[in-house]
């Protein structure tokens, strides 16, 4: 077993079970502009290469920030690698996940024909996931609020594909199920349906005395700084209702341990992907036949490049409802 080693000789913080092979891992982020949030993700890198040495973990990003995922690649090929574990420190399967990382690997495979990719799985539902967030309500027990006078407000990224944002709906049920709490709202920051704002006004329907917001990121950034204030906004519109925002997971070591499950299940080859309801599957069966289809399909990056106006301005593509219900479930 690995160890997180305290440094008075106690119980280790960390135990991982060792890995069947030494090959290096590319550890993919999303990205984004916020300094931060950037640096959380080198960080989380950082601190999963010291519970074991024995291999290369290199960081990248998909976009926003540097490094890039083919400067992650080159930086594999100059170690002297012939085999690379890719995984994508990502929540859930969206199109990020499926299109965007898998076309940037293609071209990587176009550069150095000599590697081998193996492309692992995203965090996803997981126990390690559920206990750290049943871990962080414990500690905001208090006998001043009561779990059946407290409302949780569960916030997503928000995706374009609805694979993804049952997902959410999934885990966050989860979390709430058993748990006490008077009701569970789950609502997003962007993309799709309910935004934030809904949430708020959903929970206060049960006339709570306090509402928990979980932002559901792994890292920091100008989205979850963007609910922190909204958050705020909120207690000052309402100050007769607490309101707690947690912050995003961050480096724990739930994440860690799951991160280790990944690694090891792509050096087996034992990545299995919930591909049933996909729509990027669903609409490559109207094709060919489903069997055929290929997440690795290369449709290249635009992360919705084409709503901005002719200002420069992005616009969110799904911020009227009528719109997002017409475009959902075209692909891509």
């Amino acid at each position: 077993m690995q160890q997180l080693a305290t440094q008075d000789n106690r119980k280790p913080l960390l135990e991982l079970p060792p890995l069947p092979l030494q090959r290096p891992l590319l550890a993919i982020g999303h990205g984004t502009r916020d300094e931060q949030g950037r640096q959380t993700l080198l960080d989380f890198a950082r601190a999963y290469h010291a519970l074991d040495s024995s291999r290369p973990v290199i960081p990248c990003f998909l976009e926003l920030t540097e490094p890039t995922i083919q400067e992650g690649v080159d930086r594999c090929v100059e170690l002297g690698y012939r085999e690379i574990s890719a995984l994508p420190i990502l929540l859930f399967a969206a199109r990020h996940n499926k299109f965007d990382v898998t076309s940037e690997l293609d071209r990587a495979r176009q550069r150095h024909r000599q590697i081998e990719f193996h492309y692992g799985r995203h965090f996803g539902i997981t126990p390690g996931i559920l206990k750290l967030w049943g871990d962080r309500l414990a500690q905001l027990d208090e006998p001043q609020y009561q779990r059946s006078e407290t409302a949780l407000l569960f916030v997503g990224r928000g995706s374009s594909d609805p694979d993804a944002n049952g997902d959410l709906y999934k885990l966050a049920r989860m979390i709430w199920e058993g748990s006490g709490y008077q009701t569970l709202e789950i609502c997003f920051i962007g993309i799709t349906h309910p935004r934030l704002e809904e949430g708020f006004r959903r929970a206060r329907l049960y006339q709570p005395k306090r509402i928990i917001v979980l932002p559901y990121f792994l890292f920091t950034g100008v989205l979850v700084k963007k609910i922190f204030d909204i958050t705020a906004q909120q207690q000052e519109l309402y100050p007769e209702i607490a309101h707690i925002c947690l912050p995003e997971m961050g480096v724990h070591r739930q994440l860690l341990s799951v991160l280790r499950e990944r690694e090891i299940e792509t050096q087996l080859s034992q990545v299995q992907m919930n591909c049933e309801m996909c729509k990027f599957r669903l609409q490559a069966s109207g094709d060919r036949s489903a069997d055929s289809h290929s997440h690795h399909r290369d449709r290249g990056h635009h992360h919705h490049r084409d709503d901005r106006d002719r200002d420069g301005v992005w616009r969110d593509p799904y911020a009227n409802l009528d719109r997002y219900h017409q475009r959902i479930w075209q692909v891509p």
